[in-house]
């Protein structure tokens, strides 16, 4: 339970930083939260909990391709918000938007031999 705890605390400390510099400085904010710091700690604590090099490589790789498909929100959002969207609808059509791509690339991951 301190594990889980310590993990929780660690990857929260991540995100409050993130908002708290990304205040003052949106770019800084935003070149922070675009570093895979929660790729990393989940790699880490999936290393801590089971170290086994196959597990590992997979994962890596299937993250590399769950990311492209979220890449289109970070558009998609500025350009409503900049015509006039609202923030939550903005982020909304954003989630919608990676939810239905991530299906796209379960569906045609494997035609293309991903192992998702």
């Amino acid at each position: 339970m301190l594990y889980l705890t310590i993990k929780a605390l660690i990857s929260g400390i991540i995100v409050a930083a993130v908002s708290e510099i990304a205040k003052r400085y949106p770019g800084i904010g935003a070149l922070i939260a675009s570093l895979p710091l929660v790729s990393v700690l989940g790699m880490i604590w999936l290393w801590h909990d089971k170290p086994d090099p196959a597990n590992m490589a997979a994962h890596a790789q299937a993250t590399f391709w769950f990311v492209l498909p979220s890449l289109p929100m970070f558009l998609l959002m500025p350009a409503l918000l900049r015509g006039g969207a609202s923030f939550w609808l903005a982020l909304l059509a954003g989630c919608v938007l990676t939810i239905a791509l991530y299906a796209a690339t379960v569906w045609i991951g494997p035609r293309f031999g991903l192992r998702l």
